[in-house]
């Protein structure tokens, strides 16, 4: 099982983080939601849950409880700026359909 950041979302991670002042690293996992069923969940990570995973990359931790994982094992976090716009991307190699507007995905 594993969780890959690239360099540019690491770098941005730990802005994030050193901007906040405190923090373990960046808690990754999906909710229920949109028209196609799943979206990704992004939260700072102060402390360790029971059954969290630790992934580290770039000197980066991305934390991901047991029920994510098994739909988030693979995926790649990039972070990518377009023009005025700037956000993670996912590729996760478990995501059966997406919907039109980028928002939601099913597994």
């Amino acid at each position: 099982m594993a969780i890959t950041l690239t360099e540019a979302a690491a770098g941005h991670i730990r802005r994030l983080l050193d901007r906040r002042g405190k923090g373990l690293g960046l808690r990754l996992g999906i909710r229920k939601s949109g028209c196609s069923g799943f979206a990704y969940d992004l939260d700072y990570v102060d402390e360790l849950a029971e059954g969290d995973t630790v992934f580290e990359e770039f000197g980066v931790k991305v934390v991901v409880n047991r029920e994510s994982l098994k739909s988030l094992d693979g995926t790649v976090v990039d972070y990518a700026r377009d023009g005025l716009n700037e956000n993670f991307r996912f590729r996760n190699p478990n995501v059966k359909a997406e919907c039109g507007c980028g928002e939601s995905f099913s597994v």
